[in-house]
């Protein structure tokens, strides 16, 4: 059965400060970014940013890891008149695209007309995410975690692809083309942090901080802010650029996942797993469509295993195949071939969290907006349906279909 609310509404502005190093953004603050990133958002949509009447925030409303976004703060900032609508999903990086979702929710119950997604991030030394679960306070899972070394996101992520590794004979070359891969398309991308081509000996060479994982399979840590505006799509007639369209977006998760992410207290075949199947089931029953009808896939991508496992849970290989599947080439870019290879689908077309930068996930938004545009710097030809993620992380995660008009 069709989503409810397919289509009715899509996103019409995109906007982005530049990318820092982590700590490099300082003296510039959170709010400052964040205003930079709806202002640049509103100028690509061709409204005024006193139309925004709507937010929609993930992580609990989160800039960064220690940071808070306030509405009424927002709204001073940028002297917007009024607001109908202010919500937010909880988890972290797993809502990213799910908070699409809850913008729809309050445009179609008509509370607002234009609603903000934004995502701001400065990592000075105290609000690194490296060490978050080491210096966080103590609580039953906590206490197991922290004396079994187990301090930041990497290490969880490390177990996970060592019983991955495990089960299905998943090989260390498959993050290493993974990583590569995504790294090619960042050549061309003025604001990339890593735009160089990856060779063989320098990714082997990269230390290893969370065993199998190296400082390469890790995400950047970056500084900066993105911000997108949704509405409904009568209103986006009216807008600057071609909208695009909320064909499908779920966000939730099953409870063994949120288990495993920060308890390990959870059976196979979910412990060696990305997490998202129960939201990838979702889409796909709200659109009718299938991993083989995407163009393009924004996977969510602050480790490389993590996007192998997506790859399975939402279907363009089976479980315990995604190995041979990530050797074969198939999340590669080629622009000879209009973007894909060996009947694959390109992945993170714009370097992902691992090279271009991380902002919680919003990056990925932002190049799935732009591909069913037709504006993206690495377009894949014709490309009519984009497939982005949130997480995986702490439940919820999220899964958006976004479709060309």
């Amino acid at each position: 059965m069709a989503w409810v609310h397919q289509d009715k509404c899509a996103i019409v502005g995109v906007g982005a400060t530049d990318y820092y190093v982590r700590g490099k953004s300082w003296p510039r603050t959170i709010n400052d970014m964040a205003a930079e990133a709806i202002m640049k958002a509103c100028a690509d949509a061709g409204i005024s940013h006193r139309q925004i009447d709507g937010f929609a925030y993930y992580s609990t409303a989160g800039a960064g890891y220690l940071d808070k976004f306030d509405t009424a703060s927002l709204m001073e900032t940028l002297g917007m008149p009024h607001i109908g609508f202010s919500a937010t999903l909880t988890s972290g990086g797993g809502g990213c695209v799910g908070a699409i979702g809850l913008a729809t929710a309050g445009l179609m119950n008509e509370d607002c007309t234009y609603t903000v997604t934004l995502m701001a991030l400065q990592q000075l030394p105290q609000h690194r995410l490296g060490v978050v679960f080491g210096a966080a306070a103590p609580s039953p899972e906590n206490s197991f975690l922290q004396p079994s070394g187990l301090v930041g996101p990497g290490h969880l992520m490390s177990m996970l692809t060592r019983r991955h590794m495990h089960l299905y004979g998943t090989r260390p070359e498959a993050f290493k083309e993974i990583v590569q891969a995504t790294r090619a398309n960042t050549h061309n991308r003025p604001k990339a942090i890593r735009k160089n081509p990856l060779s063989d000996e320098e990714y082997w060479n990269s230390p290893m901080l969370a065993d199998p994982l190296r400082r390469l399979d890790f995400c950047l840590e970056t500084d900066g802010a993105v911000a997108v505006i949704t509405t409904t799509t009568e209103r986006a007639k009216d807008c600057r650029h071609k909208p695009a369209l909320v064909h499908a977006c779920a966000h939730g998760g099953q409870r063994e996942w949120g288990r495993a992410f920060a308890w390990m207290g959870m059976p196979d075949p979910y412990f060696a797993s990305a997490g998202h199947e129960f939201t990838a089931k979702r889409i796909w029953a709200q659109s009718g469509l299938s991993a083989k009808d995407m163009d393009v896939a924004l996977l969510y991508d602050h480790f490389s295993p993590m996007v192998l496992m997506q790859l399975e849970d939402y279907g363009f290989c089976e479980r315990g195949e995604g190995s041979d599947y990530v050797l074969s080439g198939k999340l590669r870019y080629d622009p000879a071939t209009g973007g894909k290879v060996n009947g694959g689908v390109p992945v993170n077309t714009h370097g992902g969290n691992l090279n271009e930068a991380y902002i919680i996930g919003m990056t990925h938004l932002v190049e799935a907006v732009e591909q069913v545009r037709g504006t993206a710097i690495n377009q894949i030809a014709d490309a009519e349906f984009a497939l982005a993620s949130g997480g995986p992380a702490a439940l919820p995660v999220s899964s958006l279909i976004l479709r060309r008009d």
